[in-house]
């Protein structure tokens, strides 16, 4: 996939792909045989991945150290783990709120029975 695709798909800008890849977050892609970046299916996941996590406010550095395979020990991922359990927490806190929201938006639905009457303009003297 060339890159204008991928960004495309992800909601990224090309810029920031390049960036992403400069800092170690996405693997350098192959080129095909005119020079053009062959992205594997796998980066747009990888870079909403990325979209989401900055979203919820992880830096960069914490991304990176997110998506590393090569953490050896909780020392090396223990703070990062905190802030993505601060974060989980977060996250299921607002899902109970929507949930909560949505029974009560279907209770107001459903007493108005799906018809609701139109609202009239106060008439003119």
């Amino acid at each position: 996939m060339t890159i204008g695709r991928v960004a495309n798909a992800a909601g990224v800008s090309i810029d920031a792909i390049r960036f992403y890849e400069r800092q170690g977050l996405i693997a350098t892609p192959r080129r095909n045989f005119s020079g053009y970046r062959n992205y594997s299916d796998d980066v747009l996941d990888r870079l909403r991945f990325i979209g989401d996590a900055k979203r919820l406010g992880f830096t960069l550095k914490e991304i990176r150290e997110l998506l590393s395979e090569g953490v050896k020990s909780t020392n090396e991922c223990g703070p990062v783990t905190r802030k993505a359990e601060v974060k989980l927490a977060e996250m299921n806190e607002e899902i109970v709120r929507l949930q909560r929201l949505r029974v009560t938006l279907r209770k107001m639905v459903e007493a108005c029975g799906g018809e609701c009457m139109p609202v009239r303009a106060p008439r003119r003297k």
